[in-house]
């Protein structure tokens, strides 16, 4: 069993009917709407709340935020490649996210949690070198795990060749490239690459992209943090399908 922790998180779980096993919420909780609406959605849905003491949640917590709140819930279940596009409508000009080498959790929450917000069709990652689904991703998601769907592969490159013959263009965001991002055309079916903040997109996914976009610096900071970054160029996109 994996943990999530926070009350955001928790409600948003519930919300989404993911299997939750059992949910802990401390003796001594202050009452609010969010533990009211969690207690409420779980007797609707007979999930079991267990009353415990702050050591219990310590013990049984893997983050230090839980707000004294974490719900059991079974091993996080990423898709396959063919699952996540199963649904996706090409007419419609989805976008999908794919990470390159995102380790940090918080990033990853972040950047889950506007994938959903910016109506991402779903997200990419690899088998290795991105940030296992923690209690840590769940909570920086705001819940948004709960919602997006994410595709787990072994191979970017040969993901980003299946995408292109099904009608994908691919863009990767470097700070090498000399296009700004909102002179790109991404009102098309488009998967956006992101790179780690340290090492950016691997060579080889780099050269897979059909084109490269930057966001323009006008300060001392070479580069921006990469869920933020992302977070342009989700609403990029966005921003592009609403005004034309």
């Amino acid at each position: 069993m994996e943990t999530i922790e926070g009350r955001q998180a928790v409600y948003e779980t519930l919300k989404s009917r993911k299997r939750i096993g059992k949910i802990y919420i401390a003796q001594n909780i202050k009452p609010s709407d969010i533990i009211q609406k969690i207690e409420a959605l779980a007797n609707k849905q007979g999930v079991y709340i267990e009353r415990v003491d702050k050591a219990r949640l310590d013990e049984v917590a893997q983050s230090r935020a839980h707000q004294g709140v974490i719900a059991l819930i079974e091993k996080y279940k990423y898709l396959s490649l063919a699952d996540l596009l199963e649904n996706v409508d090409m007419e419609k000009k989805p976008v999908l996210l794919i990470l390159d080498g995102i380790t940090d959790p918080q990033n990853l929450g972040a950047l889950l949690r506007t994938a959903d917000a910016a109506g991402v069709a779903g997200v990419i990652v690899t088998k290795r070198r991105v940030a296992p689904m923690t209690a840590a991703v769940h909570k920086a998601s705001a819940g948004a795990t709960a919602y997006v769907k994410i595709a787990q592969v072994s191979n970017l490159a040969y993901t980003i060749d299946d995408l292109k013959e099904i009608g994908f263009w691919v863009a990767g965001a470097s700070e090498k490239s000399d296009t700004a991002y909102f002179k790109a055309d991404l009102n098309q079916p488009i998967a956006i690459v992101l790179g780690s903040e340290g090492k950016g997109i691997s060579r080889l996914v780099a050269e897979k992209c059909d084109f490269l976009v930057a966001i323009p610096m006008k300060g001392e900071v070479s580069s921006l943090n990469v869920s933020v970054a992302g977070a342009i160029l989700m609403y990029e996109a966005l921003r592009q399908r609403i005004v034309t």
